[in-house]
């Protein structure tokens, strides 16, 4: 099988002039498909949209937990949740679990300048507060001065006066800290990371190749965004749907919220904690504002990707831009991540291949796939690409260097030489609750280990979805799969919103009993029998 990989990876590399392949790697916090190139009509993302045209929309990707700390460690470790042991914000791998080798380190040791801008690793105790340093980043990570005032008052409205903490908060930049805005201080540390690199190339003939994450940190709330994007999102073009909790879905599936809560423009709604609604009126202006922060973030892509071009890398460097997972924005009358619905573990993946088109592809044609991605794939994908592959870890345990993921490249090669290669049935995800019912304190949204005593494992295959809530014992960190707290099973081709449970229902007995299966016996049984 590595034969056969390292051909589809020369294949993919034959096309690059310089012979060294260069990485600009985008996370955008908090972001689900809403963008052009995902048909979703209300978006205003042309920079996204162009950087689609450019390479391969994957249209089913998905995160291993709808949480930023435990996500973005799955993905560049290449670990799952269960295997990271990492379910909240407060543990540190490498003193944990395992000493996990992740994507950065592995380009670093391969001859990559790996270079860390904005939020990567999500800052705090889950990266032993350096952002992995010093195993993964060749010079210190870059955080934005204004990261300060992330959660100050600065927020105002025609309602508001005083600036308040809030959660909608379109803002004028002149009067914010320092003149400016996070977001815009991580891409101007990426536009002159890529300027410097030009500028060192000429002056070295030949510098080392670059692997440059950068990770901006809207539309994570707040939805401090900068206020003339309202003007491209009108509050008269957003409505809710689905703005009800289905009849048969128990409450263990639901996440009350708890961050939104906390906001103050939320708390004037003085709701009823956890099920009363927000009133659609404010609704919309958190999809107004959500809508208008994706936007800010597109400009700012757009201009990353600009002096990728003015520096002469463009057609060397392959983009790679996703998230860390979704969000709710009203469906099943939940907001944010925090459980197992797709619109919280689905994600955007672009992949953009500049000089890989051959003369029958179109940079002007759309190149998407159904194809099933887990994040988890990304760590092998972008090894393969830098032409050293990594194998899939052993049953049992292991620290060495290798991935609970499989190499999408076979698929990438496949696409651009339209030809069809079998693939992965499933992406599982996780979640965990501290009990049933949903609560404030403990967190059901953001529970401590601790205080884990339910784990919800969910997987998804291009036309179903189905979840099991397990007893989960957080001493010995194990579910008990004989202890069934609840499940859920949607059939994507009739309800692609999921809100028809048909877990009772006998029509679906057999194909229930299947994914109950599939998802009992873990990741590895999904993959290709040739894997």
């Amino acid at each position: 099988m590595r034969e056969v990989l390292k051909y589809f990876t020369l294949l993919l590399l034959f096309n690059f002039s310089l012979g060294k392949t260069n990485f600009l790697f985008i996370i955008v916090d908090d972001l689900r498909p809403v963008l052009g190139c995902y048909s979703d009509g209300k978006s205003v993302t042309p920079n996204i949209d162009r950087l689609a045209k450019n390479g391969i929309t994957f249209n089913k990707a998905y995160a291993q937990q709808a949480l930023c700390a435990p996500s973005r460690n799955s993905f560049l470790t290449s670990r799952r949740p269960d295997t990271l042991r990492l379910y909240d914000f407060y543990s540190y791998w490498r003193q944990t679990a395992g000493n996990f080798t992740t994507l950065p380190q592995y380009l670093k040791n391969h001859g990559y300048m790996t270079v860390s801008i904005g939020k990567v690793f999500h800052p705090g105790i889950s990266s032993n507060n350096s952002d992995d340093s010093p195993y993964s980043w060749s010079r210190e990570a870059f955080h934005p001065a204004t990261n300060r005032y992330k959660d100050s008052p600065l927020c105002t409205s025609d309602s508001n006066k005083l600036p308040a903490r809030n959660l909608v908060c379109p803002v004028d930049i002149p009067s914010m800290p320092l003149g400016t805005l996070p977001d815009i201080e991580n891409s101007e540390a990426a536009k002159k990371f890529l300027n410097d690199y030009k500028i060192n190339l000429k002056k070295n003939n030949g510098d080392k190749p670059f692997f440059l994450a950068v990770g901006f940190e809207k539309p994570h709330i707040p939805l401090k965004h900068p206020r003339e994007y309202l003007r491209l999102h009108p509050l008269e073009k957003f409505k809710l749907t689905d703005y009800y909790w289905p009849d048969n879905v128990s409450s263990v599936a639901y996440n009350p919220w708890t961050d939104l809560r906390e906001r103050e423009d939320v708390r004037k709604l003085n709701l009823t904690f956890p099920w009363e609604k927000i009133p659609e009126d404010f609704g919309k202006t958190i999809l107004q504002s959500y809508y208008s922060s994706v936007s800010y973030i597109d400009q700012l892509i757009g201009e990353i990707i600009a002096e990728l071009t003015t520096s002469g890398l463009y057609n060397n460097t392959i983009v790679i831009l996703t998230s860390d997972h979704g969000w709710s924005l009203g469906e099943h009358s939940q907001w944010g991540k925090y459980s197992n619905f797709d619109v919280a573990v689905r994600v955007p993946l672009i992949v953009s291949l500049p000089g890989h088109y051959s003369n029958n592809f179109s940079s002007a044609k759309k190149i998407k796939t159904n194809a099933i991605i887990e994040l988890v794939d990304l760590f092998p994908t972008i090894a393969e690409l830098s032409g050293n592959p990594i194998d899939v870890c052993p049953e049992n345990k292991s620290e060495i260097t290798c991935s609970e993921g499989i190499s999408f490249v076979p698929v990438i090669n496949a696409i651009l030489h339209n030809k069809t290669v079998k693939w992965k049935r499933a992406a599982f995800s996780q979640y965990p609750r501290p009990g049933a019912i949903p609560t404030w304190s403990p967190n059901s949204d953001k529970p401590r280990l601790h205080q884990i005593t339910i784990m919800g494992y969910t997987l998804r295959t291009k036309s179903h979805r189905y979840t099991a809530w397990i007893k989960f014992d957080n001493v010995t960190l194990t579910s008990d799969w004989n202890t069934l707290i609840a499940d859920e099973l949607y059939d994507h081709t009739l309800d692609p919103h999921e809100m028809m449970n048909q877990v009772n229902n006998t029509d679906y007995l057999t194909i229930k009993n299947k994914l109950k299966k599939l998802l009992k016996n873990g990741w590895r049984q999904s993959f290709p029998r040739h894997m």
